[in-house]
Parts: C-alpha cells; sequence; structure tokens
C-alpha cells in the first residue's frame, strides 16, 4: 500500500434504506436490486460500470497526454456483470474499452496498455473479478 500522503484523492459514499449518496452529494442516486426487481433506481451493475469507465477514463487521458494531444478525445466505456459462483459469492466481470479519435492503431494499444497499468484495477488481476481493457472495436467514439 502507498504511503497515506502519497493518496491523491479520498471519498465516501453511504447506501442505506434503497439510496445512495457520495459525500459531497454529487451522486444522489435510488437503488435498484436485483433481488427486488419491482425497484427503480441505478443497480449494481449501473454502479460498477459508471465506477469502472471513469477511474479508467482518469488513466486513460494521462496515457493519452504522454502519447498525443489528442487527450480530451479519450472514451472509455465500461460494461459490468454480476453472477454468483458455485459456493454463492457475487463475482464481476467488467469489460472496458478505450478509444481516441486522430490515434493510429498502434498510438491506441500503447495508450490501452499504459492505462491499464495506471489504474488500480489492472485486468491481470482476476482474483474475485475478470477484468478486461481494450482498445473500442473501430478506435473511434
Amino acid at each position: 500500500m502507498p504511503d497515506p500522503s502519497s493518496w491523491l484523492h479520498e471519498a465516501s459514499a453511504t447506501a442505506t434504506g434503497g439510496h445512495v449518496r457520495t459525500d459531497d452529494g454529487g451522486l444522489s442516486s435510488a437503488l435498484a436490486s436485483p433481488l427486488a426487481p419491482h425497484c427503480t433506481g441505478l443497480t449494481p451493475e449501473q454502479l460498477l460500470a459508471a465506477a469502472f469507465a471513469s477511474c479508467l477514463h482518469h488513466a486513460a487521458v494521462e496515457a493519452a497526454g504522454a502519447i498525443t494531444d489528442e487527450a480530451h478525445t479519450v472514451q472509455v466505456t465500461a460494461e459490468a456483470k454480476l453472477g454468483r459462483d458455485d459456493d454463492g459469492r457475487y463475482r464481476a466481470d467488467v469489460h472496458a474499452s478505450i478509444s481516441s479519435v486522430g490515434l493510429s492503431r498502434d498510438q491506441l494499444a500503447e495508450l490501452v496498455a499504459y492505462a491499464d497499468r495506471l489504474w488500480p484495477f489492472s485486468s491481470d488481476d482476476n482474483s474475485r473479478h475478470r477484468l478486461t481493457v481494450s482498445a473500442a472495436e473501430n478506435g473511434r467514439h
């Protein structure tokens, strides 16, 4: 673990009574549950996809800045699925794709590899989740 003084930012969120809210109020939403299909609101899969897309986007923008001046064109799309193991534990399957207008195929591949190394959820760690990061199909938005 990094030295506590080296952390860049921290945040907290609280989920209770079918609602989630970040400490600053920037996100405040009703929650839906796969166990209670009658509920309306954001699902765990949606929240997971949004969190992964947001986090990887920051890493991809940083990586793009090291490769090209096209960092403002980076787009990350994340898809998340939740399932259960045979022992009943939840597992996550997340796939994220990165695209950027104006990059060659080689530059995009370099950006994807660099961003995957930077962010805290490397696709090499599949202990309780499966995570893949790749270039978008056509490399464009």
